[in-house]
C-alpha cells in the first residue's frame, strides 16, 4: 500500500485532533500550576531509528522511524503527546497521556499512568494503555526497574525488567549498558504467555548546554519463545533478532 493511503485533508484533521487533545490536557494543567510555587518544566524532543522496535519485534516492513515529543511536568505529574511517522513505509503512530510518580521511599519511585495510543498504516489500529514502573535509585551505577503495561484492546500485559548502569565518563558525557527481559502475557501474541525477548545496549548521553541534551543508542534484541511461535504461526522467514541504532536530541525549558 503506498505510503499517502488517505487524503491530505485527513492527515491534518488527525494532526489538529491530538494538537488539540494535548493542549485540552495541558492547558489547564499549566494554568493550575502557573499559581504553583514552582514553575512547570516543558520539554521538547526529537528522536530517529533505523529500526522501529517494540516488545522485541520489528513493526515496520523496511526503514526506520521519526519521533517528536512534547511534556510538561509539575512536580510529580507529566502530560505529553507523541507522533512518530515511518520514513519509509505508511505508518503514523499519535499517543497522548499523563504519568504521575510517587516517591515509596527515598530510593524507590513507583510512576503510574495512562495512553491512548492511535496508530495509521497498513491497518487502522487505536487502544488505550495503563502502565507502570517501579525503581529502585538506592545504587547509582546499577539501577534495576520494572515496567508494567496493560492494553485494553488486546486485553493482555507485558512485563520488562531491566537492568541500567549510568556511568558519568565527565561532566557532560554518561554512558549507559543496560540489559532487558520480556515477558509478554497476550499484549504482543494471544497463543504464547510467557518469555518473550532479550535486549542489550549502550546508551550515550552528552550534555550540551544546561537545557539540551544529545544521545546516542545502539541495541540487539534476541526473540525468545513467543516471539518464535508467533514467527512460526505467521510463517515468517529470516533472522527474528535485530540491531539497531538511533539519536536523540532534547531540549527542556
Amino acid at each position: 500500500m503506498p505510503f499517502d493511503c488517505y487524503l491530505p485533508s485527513q492527515k491534518h484533521c488527525v494532526c489538529y485532533f491530538w494538537v488539540a487533545l494535548f493542549i485540552a490536557i495541558t492547558f489547564p494543567l499549566t494554568s493550575a500550576l502557573a499559581m504553583a510555587d514552582d514553575q512547570p518544566i516543558m520539554a521538547f524532543d526529537v528522536a530517529w531509528n533505523d529500526h522501529y522496535i517494540s516488545q522485541g519485534r520489528n513493526n515496520l516492513a523496511n526503514g526506520g522511524i521519526v519521533w517528536g515529543v512534547a511534556s510538561v511536568a509539575q512536580d510529580n505529574l507529566v502530560a505529553f503527546a507523541i507522533t512518530g511517522r515511518a520514513t519509509q513505509v505508511h505508518y503514523i503512530e499519535w499517543n497522548a497521556g499523563l504519568e504521575y510518580t510517587l516517591q515509596l521511599h527515598d530510593e524507590v519511585d513507583l510512576s503510574l499512568g495512562y495512553q491512548r495510543v492511535e496508530c495509521y498504516g497498513a491497518e487502522r489500529t487505536s487502544d488505550n494503555e495503563f502502565f507502570s514502573s517501579l525503581t529502585y535509585n538506592g545504587i547509582r551505577w546499577l539501577v534495576p526497574t520494572i515496567n508494567y503495561t496493560f492494553a485494553t484492546e488486546a486485553a493482555g500485559y507485558f512485563v520488562e525488567i531491566s537492568l541500567h548502569s549510568p556511568w558519568d565518563i565527565n561532566e557532560r558525557l554518561t554512558l549507559t549498558p543496560y540489559l532487558v527481559h520480556g515477558v509478554d502475557f497476550q499484549y504482543s501474541s494471544e497463543q504464547h504467555n510467557g518469555a518473550n525477548h532479550v535486549q542489550f545496549g549502550l546508551e550515550a548521553l552528552y550534555q550540551l548546554i544546561a537545557n539540551l541534551t544529545v544521545s546516542a543508542q545502539l541495541s540487539r534484541t534476541i526473540a525468545l519463545e513467543d516471539i518464535k511461535l508467533q514467527a512460526r504461526t505467521e510463517n515468517h522467514q529470516g533472522s527474528l533478532d535485530t540491531t539497531y541504532t538511533g539519536v536523540h536530541i532534547g531540549w527542556t525549558f
